[in-house]
């Protein structure tokens, strides 16, 4: 259980246009919001938004949620993080994760395979910039440094700038049992996608159970506060359908396997073959309602109440409310949460 349930935002990345949620940010800090998270898939980026937030807020945390892996190398990444971090006052969260081979491989043109392994280095790598202890170096196979081969002349380096925190907190992005685990070893907190509250224990108690004292769970949930719960169940249903289906190779998803792991094996094969075949909106409709509504928070406000304490009675440690933008229901929530 969670004694105080921390509430969040998270923004997402841009779809189609741009989309400029600066006026949500400000409300979410104006109401008390701990933290505003950024995300990025294969589009906008993770680290411009949240520095264009960074500008024009003064007290809300900054995070990524998630920044991916194989987009920069462990030193660019950690060279944004520290600068952001400076120039925010010691306010960022580095969100990471290893995103899965479509993206990795298609995208950013980057092996996928070993994705623990690659992960164990690059949070060596990255805090090896940040504490600037000696110069950096890493033996292993996928980051290695100096590089072996090129032009030869690679010698190891150290950040010349001096961060304002020697430490900056890092959140996994993980689903599976052992990246979920790895987060609990190595972290300071877990991102967890398309979580019921209520099975965060049955299903990843185990891989947690390791995490040390102050851990953060932070949990993107879909928030739709309307007196048409059907409705608000259809659009719920709309990224489920499209990670199931779309994010990820027929014979390998995670988020397929993540779904099945909490119960749904059948419909998320169901959901993925229709979404494949073209059948997009037979798939929405193919995401169970159940489903859909475990991980969400949907309906009138004194419904999200209600399920709110389900998340107040889980390891969650803040709930990052995703799907809202003004700046009263961002209220009507953050009084709940505070009751």
């Amino acid at each position: 259980m969670t004694a105080d349930l921390k509430l969040g935002i998270n923004v997402g990345y841009w779809q189609r246009e741009p989309d400029d949620q600066t006026e949500t940010v400000l409300a979410a800090e104006r109401c008390g919001y701990d933290a505003v998270f950024t995300a990025e898939a294969y589009g906008s980026d993770a680290f411009t938004t949240l520095t264009w937030y960074a500008a024009r807020t003064s007290r809300i945390r900054l995070g990524t949620a998630v920044a991916q892996m194989s987009a920069r190398t462990p030193a660019a990444t950690a060279m944004h993080a520290l600068t952001l971090d400076a120039l925010s006052g010691g306010r960022v969260i580095l969100g990471l994760g290893a995103s899965g081979p479509q993206v990795v491989e298609g995208w950013y043109g980057q092996p996928f395979p070993k994705p623990l392994a690659r992960t164990r280095e690059y949070l060596d790598i990255v805090r090896q910039v940040w504490r600037r202890e000696e110069p950096v170096t890493s033996e292993g196979p996928h980051y290695p440094l100096p590089f072996p081969g090129g032009a030869g002349l690679g010698k190891p380096l150290k950040s010349i700038v001096h961060p304002v925190r020697p430490e900056i907190p890092v959140y996994l992005g993980a689903e599976g049992p052992k990246n979920v685990a790895l987060a609990a070893e190595t972290c300071q907190g877990w991102l967890p996608l398309f979580v019921d509250p209520a099975q965060v224990e049955p299903v990843f108690g185990e891989s947690l159970a390791g995490r040390p004292d102050g851990f953060e769970i932070a949990a993107t949930v879909t928030t739709i506060v309307t007196d048409d719960l059907p409705a608000a169940l259809e659009f719920a249903k709309i990224p489920l359908a499209f990670y199931i289906g779309g994010m990820g190779a027929r014979d390998r998803n995670f988020h397929l396997d993540l779904i099945g792991r909490l119960g749904y094996a059948e419909q998320a094969e169901r959901v993925q073959s229709l979404f494949l075949d073209g059948r997009r909106a037979e798939a929405i409709k193919a995401v169970p309602d159940e489903l859909a509504d475990s991980i969400s928070l949907l309906g009138p406000i004194g419904r999200i109440k209600e399920r709110l304490q389900l998340w107040r009675d889980s390891p969650v440690t803040t709930v990052l409310i995703a799907g809202v933008r003004d700046e009263p229901t961002l209220r009507a929530i953050k009084d709940l949460a505070d009751a």
